[in-house]
């Protein structure tokens, strides 16, 4: 009996990572964002709503796990968030206005001041995307946030400075979906 139950113990540890699914979408429990670079880990999922319609789902992650915004934003290492859309259509107009507002949400005056040039670069990225469109934001250290649309690449925003901004999009004291928030962070898994 004992053999058995050691047997089903080890089975559990060894088991292969499945996706999960959230509103009909499978979310990787693993994302590689750099061919020599080990995989990030998904940190946490959910559904970013507004009103009563499911936009998209988001996904968060790190190289280890984190429950708290704050740690999140202080790391320095590579993130990505994973942005499933699932309603039928948001235009770029749309897309740029949710930006600039969740940008403006969680910073003063003065830090919008200087993330604005890049944020503009990094609004201009973005079509209209569709239902089954997936956008990665993909952070690098020393790279910086590369842009990533159903695989193709849209171009990359400097600095780490931008990468936490960006962040707090999701994560900060304003989140645009304080439910996405508390499932990115781990809450919703």
């Amino acid at each position: 009996m004992y053999a058995l139950g050691a047997a089903l113990c080890c089975a559990v540890v060894v088991a292969p990572a499945h996706p999960r699914e959230i509103a009909g979408v499978e979310i990787p429990e693993h994302l590689r964002i750099e061919p020599d670079a080990p995989p990030l880990s998904l940190n946490g999922a959910g559904v970013r709503r507004k009103l009563f319609f499911k936009i998209y789902v988001g996904a968060l992650y790190l190289p280890a796990p984190a429950r708290a915004a704050r740690a999140v934003l202080a790391r320095e290492g590579p993130n990505a968030v994973l942005m499933h859309f699932v309603y039928d259509e948001v235009s770029a107009q749309r897309l740029a206005s949710a930006w600039e507002a969740g940008f403006a949400d969680n910073h003063d005056a003065a830090e919008l001041g200087r993330l604005r040039r890049r944020l503009e670069r990094f609004k201009a990225r973005f079509p209209t995307v569709r239902e089954g469109d997936v956008v990665r934001l993909e952070y690098i250290p020393g790279t910086g946030t590369r842009v990533r649309i159903n695989g193709a690449p849209r171009g990359t925003i400097a600095g780490a400075d931008f990468n936490r901004a960006l962040l707090r999009v999701w994560l900060g004291e304003r989140p645009a979906d304080a439910s996405l928030k508390e499932a990115m962070l781990g809450g919703g898994r």
